[in-house]
């Protein structure tokens, strides 16, 4: 399975593929950094996001495309921003017609480093010695996403069998809320 992995930012967005599946040493294929100008008008510095990864799509052609889920920051600009990276990211993905799965950045240090606590050295050199790097990918944004990559490619096919096992009613289905929720002013 080939997997984009995308460690969503408006200035660095980091960006990794790789060849792998559960059980077997990944093989890295890419890596890299798409870069946007703080000065640009929003918009624009989205569009040029969304080109970016339109292209690795048609380059790399992956089964899957794994974006690092937003949890909340202290800096509410930050957590916006990356938000809508994510989001122009999982847009490119739809557009291909390629599955988005998404992962928290506990997870991804958990299946990379064994801790959800890890700090970012310790996925760097984990993502250089589980890829057989030479050297160790800069900046950390592009040894991120190549351990979202990596994190996928182990976990994401037990994962959706958990999904369609849920979904067809077997154990762990989620619970489905026979009655909607009132809302303010709505009257049913």
């Amino acid at each position: 399975m080939r997997v984009l992995g995308i460690d969503p930012g408006l200035t660095r967005c980091g960006w990794g593929v790789v060849d792998g599946r559960p059980g077997a040493r990944p093989t890295a294929v890419g890596v890299g950094v798409v870069r946007t100008a703080a000065e640009l008008d929003l918009e624009l510095r989205l569009l040029e996001l969304h080109t970016a990864v339109t292209a690795l799509l048609r380059e790399h052609r992956p089964d899957v495309v794994a974006i690092e889920r937003v949890f909340t920051q202290n800096n509410k600009g930050t957590a916006t921003g990356t938000a809508q990276a994510a989001g122009v990211a999982a847009l490119a993905a739809a557009q291909a017609d390629r599955p988005v799965a998404w992962h928290t950045p506990s997870e991804v240090k958990a299946a990379i480093s064994g801790s959800g606590r890890a700090d970012k050295e310790q996925v760097t050199l984990m993502v250089t010695r589980v890829l057989g790097l030479a050297a160790a990918p800069k900046p950390a944004d592009a040894a991120d996403a190549l351990a979202l990559a990596v994190c996928h490619a182990w976990r994401g096919p037990a994962q959706q069998r958990l999904r369609v096992a849920a979904l067809a009613g077997g154990i762990g289905a989620p619970v489905v809320r026979r009655t909607l929720p009132r809302w303010q002013g709505v009257s049913r």
